[in-house]
């Protein structure tokens, strides 16, 4: 198993237990690029130089890394120097023990705030009770612990709770403060607010139940990535490139919301030629129709 990415305690109140986080991602991606020369095919080296070399485009040798420390700008172009050992040991509660705050209902973590997940697991089998413990009762309640932690340079906000779909693990997901967080009434003000009109709301809420099933993550794959490796083997064996073709639109070709939302729940074509006496009778076929397909196909079992 890899080595923890951080240990320490968690603390609730006057319990207090050793956790190990591990990171719960990996990059899978297998497309990576270099920068090259078009003329020659050498591959560019940057190099690290002096700013004042550069500017006065001087010759000049590379800034070796044990020359290279922090600096962080307190007035225009000056520098105070910080050192590594001097950030080791700067004075933060959460470098070693999560303190947790307060707990939240698990529905409060809203999925913009949430950053990146870990796994956590007892430090030790001496941990294990008041690992156990604590993950059962925070599985019962519902509830998320809530505190804070400082690695990689920063001190985050960290939620904790069980892990889904296991009765051992509990999970850590680092959140961001609200200030990381752009104001989204910025974006959503200017939309439109049309009526929305009953009949289509009906059928979009047919359409979505027609459609919806138990989110499986492997039927899912990196299409950029897919079509990267199709372009680079076409340039291996001097093959035509693929091109992408945007989707053919007829100009003025307005698509009615109401056909679209029928033809998409699978109504029968033939009510388009011979309409009843009303939209609303067209509608009740429509959704009548998609019911009795429902019930008649049998429920096909998940791969």
């Amino acid at each position: 198993m890899a080595r923890p990415y951080w240990s320490g305690n968690i603390q609730i109140s006057l319990v207090s237990f050793g956790v190990s986080l591990y990171v719960a991602t990996e990059s899978k991606s297998q497309i990576s690029f270099h920068q090259i020369s078009r003329s020659t095919g050498e591959r560019i080296r940057h190099q690290k130089v002096l700013q004042s070399a550069a500017e006065s485009q001087e010759a000049t040798t590379a800034v070796g890394n044990d020359e290279i420390v922090k600096g962080y700008e307190y007035s225009k172009g000056k520098y105070v120097i910080i050192e590594p050992s001097e950030l080791e040991n700067l004075r933060i509660p959460s470098k070693h023990t999560i303190a947790v705050s307060q707990f939240i209902n698990v529905s409060e973590l809203n999925p913009e705030y949430v950053e990146k997940p870990y796994f956590v697991t007892p430090e030790n089998d001496m941990q294990a009770e008041a690992f156990n413990v604590v993950r059962q009762a925070l599985r019962n309640s519902g509830k998320a612990a809530v505190g804070k932690v400082s690695f990689a340079g920063r001190e985050s906000i960290v939620a904790v709770l069980p892990a889904p779909g296991d009765d051992r693990g509990m999970m850590a997901y680092t959140l961001r403060y609200k200030n990381e967080l752009r104001d989204q009434t910025e974006y959503f003000r200017d939309i439109k607010q049309p009526p929305i009109n009953a009949d289509s709301l009906q059928l979009a809420e047919t359409l979505i139940t027609k459609m919806s099933a138990k989110l499986d993550m492997g039927k899912f794959e990196d299409g950029y990535e897919v079509a990267v490796k199709a372009l680079v083997e076409a340039k291996i064996k001097n093959m035509p490139l693929p091109v992408d073709t945007a989707p053919k639109q007829q100009p003025g070709n307005v698509i009615n919301l109401m056909d679209a939302l029928r033809k998409s729940v699978g109504a029968d074509s033939r009510t388009a030629k011979k309409p009843p006496k009303s939209e609303k009778e067209a509608l009740a076929k429509s959704i009548r129709l998609v019911k009795g397909q429902a019930k008649a196909s049998p429920k096909r079992k998940s791969a």
